[in-house]
C-alpha cells in the first residue's frame, strides 16, 4: 500500500489513502479561503486517516493561529503527535520541515518558523500552505519588504492554470499594497477576486488600496458588491466590514458606521484577538471624531480584559490597552502592563517588540485614556517610527498615529499637532480625518497655509 499520494499541484503527501490526501487538501484549500468549514474539512482528513502526520501538523498551526494562551497546550499536542506519527511512517524532507516549523513556533520563535517556511518555498514554492503561513508571520513582524520577497520568490511557478492561483495572486496582492505598490497590488487583487470572487483576501487587498489612497466612494462600492460572497467566511468577514466603516467615518457618516459596528463588526460578541482589534480602532475613532459610542466600550475591554494575559501578539495587546483605560479598568490594565513588560524578559521573537515597543504604546493608552494627553504624546512620539515591528497592516497602525496627532491637539501642544498634521497632509492628501484637522488647527492663518485650511474647510 503507498505511504504517498500527490495533493492537487503535485507534492508528495504522506497518508493512508489517496482520500485522505484529497480531505487534507480541502481543508488547506478552505483555510484559504477563510471558510467556515474549515475545523470540518480537517475532520474529514482525521476521518480518512486518524494519524497523518500533516493533520497533526496542520491542527497545531490552527491552534497557534488563535493567538490564544489556552490554544497553545493544544498546539503542542498536535505537535507531539506529528512528531509520534512522522516516527512511524517515513515522512518526506518537505513534511519533516513543516513540523520543525511548528516546534519552533509553539516555542515562540515565530522569526525561526518562518526562515523554515521561506526554505521550504525555496524548494517547493508550490506549498500553498507554506506560503500562506511565512504571509501571515511575515504580516505580524510588520515587514512588509519580507512579505513582498517571499511571495516574489515563488511568482515564476504560478499561473492560472496552477491551482488555487487566486489564492497566491490574492497574498502578492496585499504584499505589494503593504510594500506601497498600489497599482501593481490593486492589479493582482482585481485578478484575484476575478477568479474566485469568494477570495476574502483578495478582496481585502483591493479595499487596503483604496484605503490608502483616499477612494472612498470606491471602496464601499467594492466592498458592497462583493458582500454576498462572505456568507461562508468565518470572522473574517467582521473585518471587512470593519474597512467599510473606514471608509464610512472618512466621510463623515457616522450613523453608517456606528450600523456597520452593530450589524457587521460586532455582529457576534466574539472575542477573537482580531474582532476585538477591529472594534477597539473603530470606537477610538469615532470618538475621536466625537461621536457617542454609549456603552459600547465596556463589551469590548471585558472581552480584552479576559485575555489581557495572552500576551503572544504585542499588536494586539497595544490595542487591549487602549479599550482597558477606556472604561477605566484599573486591576485589569495593571495586570496587563505587568504582562507586558514580563513578555519583554520572555524568550522568543515578540520579546524585542514588547520591550521596544509594546511597552511605551500600552503605556501611551493607558495615559491617553486617563486624560493624560502629554505623556501619551511623548510615549508615541519616541516610538512612531518603530510601529511598523507591532505588526499588522498600516491601515490598522493607523490607529496609534492618529492618537499621536490627537494627543498633541488635546495637550494643547498646537505647534507640534500642526507641524505632524502638516507631514500627514504631504503623505495622505486624500485623508478626510486629515483635511478636517489640518483645517482646524490652520484655519484663519495667513499665507499658504491658511489658504490650504481654507480650502479643506
Amino acid at each position: 500500500m503507498p505511504n504517498s499520494y500527490p495533493d492537487s499541484r503535485g507534492l508528495a503527501l504522506t497518508a493512508g489513502s489517496p482520500e485522505a490526501a484529497e480531505a487534507w487538501d480541502r481543508t488547506v484549500r478552505s483555510y484559504l479561503g477563510m471558510r467556515r468549514d474549515t475545523g470540518d474539512r480537517l475532520k474529514e482528513a482525521y476521518a480518512a486517516d486518524a494519524d497523518m502526520p500533516m493533520a497533526h501538523c496542520l491542527r497545531g498551526y490552527f491552534m497557534l493561529l488563535f493567538s490564544e494562551a489556552k490554544r497553545w497546550a493544544s498546539g503542542r499536542k498536535s505537535l507531539a503527535a506529528a512528531r509520534q506519527a512522522a516516527e512511524t511512517r517515513p515522512v518526506t524532507g518537505r513534511e519533516a520541515t513543516h513540523i520543525a516549523a511548528l516546534e519552533r513556533w509553539v516555542e515562540g520563535d515565530m522569526k525561526g518558523a518562518t526562515a523554515l517556511w521561506d526554505g521550504i518555498l525555496t524548494d517547493y514554492p508550490h506549498d500553498l500552505l507554506a506560503m500562506r503561513l511565512a504571509h501571515y508571520t511575515h504580516f505580524y513582524s510588520g515587514d512588509s519588504a519580507a512579505m513582498r520577497d517571499s511571495m516574489a520568490r515563488i511568482m515564476h511557478a504560478w499561473d492560472p492554470t496552477v491551482p488555487d492561483y487566486g489564492f497566491v495572486a490574492g497574498c502578492y496582492a496585499f504584499a505589494l499594497e503593504e510594500d506601497g505598490d498600489y497599482a501593481r497590488a490593486e492589479q493582482r487583487g482585481r485578478e484575484a477576486v476575478g477568479i474566485n470572487p469568494d477570495d476574502p483576501w483578495g478582496t481585502h487587498a483591493v479595499a487596503h488600496v483604496m484605503e490608502m489612497q483616499g477612494r472612498q466612494a470606491e471602496g464601499i462600492a467594492w466592498l458592497s458588491a462583493l458582500e454576498p460572497h462572505w456568507t461562508q467566511v468565518q470572522n473574517f468577514r467582521f473585518h471587512l466590514w470593519w474597512h467599510r466603516a473606514l471608509f464610512h467615518i472618512e466621510l463623515g457618516d457616522y450613523d453608517a458606521v456606528l450600523d456597520l459596528y452593530d450589524r457587521g463588526v460586532r455582529e457576534e460578541e466574539s472575542a477573537d484577538y482580531l474582532d476585538l482589534t477591529n472594534a477597539v480602532a473603530l470606537l477610538w475613532r469615532l470618538e475621536s471624531e466625537g461621536v457617542d459610542v454609549g456603552g459600547r466600550w465596556r463589551e469590548v475591554a471585558g472581552h480584552c480584559a479576559d485575555h489581557a494575559t495572552d500576551l503572544l501578539l504585542a499588536f494586539v495587546d497595544a490595542h487591549y490597552a487602549i479599550a482597558i483605560a477606556r472604561t477605566g479598568d484599573s486591576a485589569a490594565m495593571a495586570t496587563l502592563r505587568a504582562g507586558v513588560r514580563e513578555a519583554a524578559q520572555a524568550d522568543g521573537t515578540q520579546a524585542a517588540v514588547y520591550r521596544d515597543v509594546a511597552i511605551p504604546v500600552c503605556d501611551a493608552g493607558a495615559a491617553y485614556g486617563a486624560g493624560d494627553y502629554g505623556r501619551a504624546a511623548d510615549l508615541l512620539g519616541a516610538v512612531r517610527y518603530d510601529l511598523r515591528r507591532l505588526g499588522g497592516s498600516h491601515a490598522q497602525r493607523d490607529l496609534f498615529v492618529q492618537m499621536l496627532i490627537e494627543a498633541n491637539i488635546r495637550a494643547g501642544r498646537t505647534a507640534r499637532a500642526k507641524a505632524l498634521i502638516a507631514e500627514r497632509a504631504e503623505r495622505r492628501p486624500t485623508s478626510h480625518w486629515t483635511r478636517r484637522r489640518y483645517a482646524a488647527l490652520f484655519g484663519g492663518e495667513e499665507g499658504p497655509a491658511g489658504q490650504r485650511a481654507a480650502a479643506l474647510a
